[in-house]
């Protein structure tokens, strides 16, 4: 079930919804009205029914720009399309000049304005006649034409509110799928000190023990411990399966030993078979894609093919186009550090080494792919292990889109670091990788880790440290 944007009727962005249209007699407030920018549709085509009974207003300069979106295999192209077909079956009842019903049982409206500026200009205050300067007129004009309303513009993009809030436009971010308190996200594994001498040789010695041994009721499936007593610990994880607290071991996958507890678990994850979804969240360094590359080689046997994929971040929001060759050059670029820790597992190996044979070959007849992430559109992925790197720079929209090609004997493994994001209109509270891990936690088809050691290098930990 979504959250609702801050974007609330009524008193504060905490209030109840109202489903009736009248004024709250109460308060004596009118409902909303709620300017939406072009980055809120391309983040979420359904944004418009989040507004509860407030009314909804599409300035006609976003209209212009989610047209510039409809082609293409993204996901913000899909969004734009979706949004589109949506708009065409409001209008069929009534011109969106005037105010319709969204239909969302809320009685909330929806109506597209156009750039009507008399008074202040957004234009001429900013000295350029853009896109988003217009956006900001249809936003003042509404403001003048219903001065017993509050308006308010609702945008992704952090520059656009800030020359609102200089216009004494009231403005915030799209709220929907966003996670609240990401410093407190779930981390996947919890420390427990002192604990009975009896209990720790108890795990060593029958491989488990009860969670009542422990003291523990209520925990998350799948959730991970490093219980200590002393001198003593061991590694452990709550099994769904059987109720039980189960001893995890070190393991060396693919001649990639773990060098820490958090790594122990990772792997421990990705060799799990009755988890079908993994995530690893941590900064660089701390061996996310390796972990998750070398453990699906392990298991790739199980699986008729391993599919690594991460989406395309041009440079400079540059479409990939500008840069030259075929499609297979221009990709290349962003494929390289899959392909830097994919080389880095295969030189492990002697050229001798029937392992070292195994990978050339899967690569060679495509058991092993490398792609990227708009590619896998409208495929329905059975029988794959499929790894998704960089997943902080996906929308909650696009993890759903990707999750539901999951056919059966698939599991996937989503990577990333949500602190450190490329897209505009996303952060550490809105992407799809914190959602994700916020929304799934305690299934018992998924397990989390959060790697916080770099093990890369020393030059690479004094960088995220300083």
């Amino acid at each position: 079930m979504e959250k609702k944007s801050s974007a609330s009727p009524r008193k504060t962005s905490k209030a109840k919804p109202v489903a009736s249209r009248a004024v709250n007699k109460k308060n004596k407030t009118e409902p909303k009205i709620f300017v939406i920018d072009t980055s809120v549709i391309l983040y979420n085509h359904s944004a418009i029914t989040n507004f509860d009974d407030n009314d909804v207003a599409i300035p006609i300069t976003v209209l212009e720009e989610v047209d510039q979106f409809k082609k293409g295999n993204d996901t913000k192209n899909f969004e734009a399309r979706e949004f589109a077909r949506t708009l065409d079956k409001l209008s069929q009842s009534s011109p969106l000049q005037e105010w319709v019903p969204i239909g969302n049982s809320k009685g909330g409206r929806i109506r597209v304005v156009m750039n009507k500026p008399n008074g202040l200009d957004a234009s001429v205050v900013f000295g350029e006649d853009k896109p988003d300067h217009r956006i900001l007129n249809t936003a003042l004009f509404l403001a003048r034409e219903n001065p017993e309303r509050k308006v308010i513009l609702v945008s992704k993009d952090i520059n656009l509110r800030l020359k609102a809030k200089s216009l004494n436009i009231a403005a915030e971010d799209f709220e929907t799928g966003k996670v609240k308190n990401v410093d407190e996200l779930y981390s996947g594994k919890t420390e427990i000190n002192d604990v009975e001498l009896s209990v720790i040789e108890m795990l060593y010695d029958a491989g488990f023990c009860e969670p009542s041994d422990l003291g523990l009721k209520d925990i998350t499936a799948n959730q991970y411990f490093i219980l200590k007593n002393n001198s003593n610990s061991v590694l452990a994880f709550y099994n769904p399966q059987s109720g039980n607290i189960e001893r995890v071991d070190k393991r060396t996958v693919q001649k990639i030993t773990p060098r820490n507890a958090e790594q122990v678990f990772a792997l421990h994850a990705l060799q799990n078979t009755d988890v079908k979804l993994v995530t690893l969240q941590g900064i660089a360094g701390t061996g996310k894609t390796l972990l998750a590359l070398a453990g699906a080689l392990e298991q790739r046997r199980n699986f008729e093919q391993l599919f690594v994929a991460r989406p395309i971040i041009p440079l400079s929001n540059k479409d990939i186009g500008f840069l030259p060759g075929d499609v297979s050059s221009k990709i290349s670029p962003y494929m390289e550090p899959l392909y830097d820790n994919l080389k880095f597992i295969h030189s492990q190996f002697r050229e001798k080494d029937k392992e070292f044979k195994n990978i050339t070959e899967a690569l060679e007849s495509e058991r092993i792919v490398v792609s990227p992430l708009a590619y896998i559109r409208g495929r329905s992925l059975s029988n794959i292990i499929f790894i998704i790197d960089e997943a902080q720079n996906l929308t909650p929209h696009e993890v759903k889109t990707i999750i539901t090609r999951a056919g059966e004997n698939t599991k996937m493994i989503f990577t990333g670091d949500i602190y450190q994001i490329d897209t505009p209109y996303l952060d550490a509270q809105s992407n799809g990788f914190s959602y994700l891990i916020d929304r799934v936690k305690g299934n018992k088809l998924y397990a989390h880790i959060r790697l916080e050691k770099g093990e890369r290098s020393e030059l690479a930990n004094l960088a995220n440290n300083l």
